[in-house]
């Protein structure tokens, strides 16, 4: 048994080496969006993976919000090119805002690093509303469609595109949606708790909590099947699924071989336990896809949501 040992401690050696070797002194982080929202908890949940993991021993986090995460991705692109310890967080709700605001800047200026998770959105409304199925609020949608507000992120985003198809599925022109989006997730909890909204539209995670406590009410999700205890949109007689997915940015200008090291690390994070409990906490779906694969997928993605953004009128300006 002691040579069988004696190998097992050096390929264990091994390994606590090579994980030290690839670990990054200090990661630089942007979070395009205020604190509390998806793409904050994404990216600080990844901190703390990468970190227990020991790919990276420190990570400095910068949230800078606004236009769906276009402000964020300017300020990554102007300042952190050929930066191969920088890394930023988006996902599809920047594909739409850049989109939607005619940004000046696009993820064709930064790198594919990895998509990460998939989040499917839930319909609510405060726990004070009338509205008690997704059949009162879409009739009254329908009766005035100006008097709903919905509150969600940023205009273009996933949160925006899920009120326009579900006004599309009522027959209501995409156009009369009385959208109010939000820098980040703490405002719209506030204004859909305050009742200053009519509904909100979120990932399930973001509103879960409040969900749980009976501050608000959950009316459907936007998954093919029900997730805590929520009935689908499907179910209800609303023919629609649409998943929300989150990924990793390296910043400009890098080598590829720059690029595959932050892969690595980012892949040693999202296989430690914490990552995957984190997975499970939040109900998000695993998505793993990396480097020239992810790379296709986005530009797959970006000509879909903008020909679902021309087809909802919700691309102009």
């Amino acid at each position: 048994m002691k040579p069988l040992a004696r190998a097992l401690g050096i390929t264990a050696l091994t390994l606590c080496v090579s994980t030290a070797a690839l670990a990054i002194d200090s990661l630089k982080v942007m979070v395009p969006a205020n604190p509390g929202g998806g793409w904050d908890s994404t990216g600080r949940a990844l901190v703390a993976a990468m970190t227990s993991a020991g790919s990276i021993k420190n990570a400095q986090i910068d949230n800078k919000g606004g236009a769906a995460g276009t402000i964020g991705l300017a300020q990554f692109v102007n300042s952190a090119k050929g930066d191969p310890n920088a890394i930023m967080i988006g996902g599809m709700v920047m594909v739409g805002g850049i989109i939607q605001n005619k940004s000046a800047v696009d993820l064709s200026q930064v790198t594919p690093l990895a998509r990460l998770t998939e989040e499917y959105e839930v319909i609510v409304v405060p726990a004070s509303s009338p509205h008690k199925t997704i059949k009162d609020l879409i009739a009254a949608f329908k009766a005035n469609p100006g008097s709903v507000s919905w509150g969600g992120g940023s205009a273009g985003g996933t949160d925006h595109i899920l009120a326009g198809m579900i006004a599309k599925s009522a027959g209501v022109d995409a156009a009369k949606v009385n959208y109010v989006p939000f820098k980040g997730g703490g405002e719209a909890v506030a204004a859909i708790i305050g009742g200053h909204v009519t509904a909100g539209i979120s990932g399930v995670s973001e509103f879960q909590q409040h969900i749980t406590s009976g501050k608000m009410r959950a009316l459907a999700v936007s998954s093919p099947s029900k997730q805590a205890g929520i009935p689908t949109l499907k179910e209800q007689g609303i023919d629609i699924v649409l998943g929300n997915w989150r990924g990793v940015f390296g910043a400009p200008g890098i080598t590829k071989a720059q690029r595959d090291d932050l892969i690595k690390a980012i892949d040693v994070g999202v296989k430690s336990k914490a990552w995957q409990e984190t997975l499970t906490k939040n109900e998000w779906m695993n998505v793993w896809l990396a480097g020239d694969d992810y790379k296709k997928f986005l530009d797959e993605d970006i000509k879909r949501i903008s020909d679902i953004l021309g087809a909802l009128s919700l691309g102009k300006k």
